[in-house]
């Protein structure tokens, strides 16, 4: 059994980012394929809002470090201000100062074959880096989303310590992977003499949790409901034409307007969402909720009537993480979001046609009607879709991987 050290600042008691689902999976499957985990994660004072409810699903006997870290924001502001250097690259920048020695302790202490860290929280590659740096290890740098984009961050400051990051993580990582075609395509392109290095490994859902995530009656009997599970940013998913489309519906077909609700779960912007219901007159049915436990929100899922899927172009190189879950969920699905764009793509090739643009209020309101007219046409993911994005076949692939590149290091 090879030891793998797994840095990443997601992972339970966490609570608000689906991002937590892809290391604490891999952990829990890699032993199967001949590999074992160390986790080096952050000390949860870090943590703005933390559950208990997945600790269970870390698997005995793993060993899970939490190393010292602070919160820029929470814990070093003085009046609700601090030096922006304190935060870059982000407000986690302590987590470096804790990890990196606790991180050569674990090296010293377990001989791991391989180190991998995983982004977004750009500390994690940077410490990722220092113990690669100074132990020699292979590294696997893990990128959710792509890093340096053209307008994010927006501080130049913060930019530019992006790109020094995912710079010396392309250049220095044996290997860097990706979760979207695009996003690979993206750094190709960007770093033409390191394709050999980079490569696609999707995020997935898991089937052991969806087994346990009991369905229960309709969330509104005698309605349809549309769900949307997790948060609503309000640029990269802009609900300002969704609320405009309800509206348009609410004039156009008053008797299908009536039978629908959209609920959203943990939002986190609720008031954006209640001020522009209410300025367009359509706040009757909508409805916005706390945040729940994971198997429950699984739970949920697979009672609405459909799931709702908000995604800008602006994040076009980007797959919301619950989209394979809604797969799972096997309920209807509506998708707003850019008809060029990886979402758009992965819910085609699974069969799903109910697609709008996230910026086309016509096309949203008439996406809605036909969904309650008839919410399976053109809804459902097909069963080789559902079977082909499983988190034990994600990390089949990833060791595999991590097999590869040990040996060639080795070489």
């Amino acid at each position: 059994m090879k030891r793998i050290l797994m840095i990443a600042y997601h992972f339970p008691p966490v609570q608000g980012s689906s991002g937590v689902q892809r290391t604490l999976r891999f952990a829990r499957y890699l032993p199967e394929f001949g590999w074992e985990p160390i986790i080096l994660t952050a000390h949860t004072r870090a943590y703005e809002n933390t559950t208990p409810d997945q600790l269970a699903d870390v698997p005995a006997g793993t060993v899970v470090v939490r190393a010292p870290a602070w919160d820029t924001a929470r814990h070093l502001a003085i009046g609700g201000r601090y030096p922006g250097f304190l935060a870059r690259p982000d407000r986690w920048l302590t987590w470096w100062l804790g990890a990196v020695p606790t991180g050569l302790g674990l090296i010293r202490k377990y001989a791991p074959a391989a180190i991998w860290s995983t982004y977004p929280i750009a500390t994690a590659h940077s410490i990722a880096a220092t113990l690669h740096a100074r132990s020699g290890l292979p590294w696997i740098a893990d990128f959710r989303d792509p890093m340096a984009q053209d307008d994010y961050p927006e501080d130049p400051a913060t930019w530019e310590s992006f790109a020094r990051i995912e710079r010396r993580a392309i250049e220095q990582a044996s290997l860097s992977v990706f979760t979207t075609p695009s996003a690979l395509e993206l750094y190709r392109e960007r770093y033409p003499r390191r394709t050999d290095s980079l490569a696609l490994l999707e995020n997935g859902y898991d089937e052991e949790t969806f087994t346990n995530a009991a369905a229960g009656e309709p969330l509104h009997p005698g309605k349809l409901t549309l769900l949307h599970s997790g948060i609503v940013y309000p640029s990269e998913r802009d609900p300002t034409h969704l609320i405009a489309a309800l509206a348009r519906l609410k004039a156009s077909a008053p008797a299908i307007y009536g039978r629908l609700r959209i609920r959203f779960r943990a939002p986190v912007h609720a008031d954006l969402l209640y001020a522009l219901a209410q300025r367009h007159g359509v706040d009757d049915v909508i409805e916005t909720c706390p945040s729940i436990d994971y198997r429950d929100a699984l739970a949920e899922m697979m009672r609405a009537d459909g799931l709702l899927v908000l995604q800008a172009a602006n994040c076009n190189a980007q797959i919301p993480a619950k989209l394979y879950e809604y797969f799972r969920a096997g309920r209807p699905i509506v998708a707003l979001t850019d008809p060029a764009g990886d979402t758009a793509v992965t819910c085609r090739s699974a069969g799903i046609s109910a697609i709008a643009r996230l910026d086309d209020e016509a096309a949203i309101a008439g996406c809605l009607e036909r969904f309650c007219t008839d919410p399976a046409a053109g809804t459902l993911a097909t069963a080789a879709a559902i079977a082909g994005a499983s988190r034990r076949g994600r990390t089949a692939e990833l060791a595999r991987m991590l097999d590869a590149t040990v040996l060639r290091a080795a070489a």
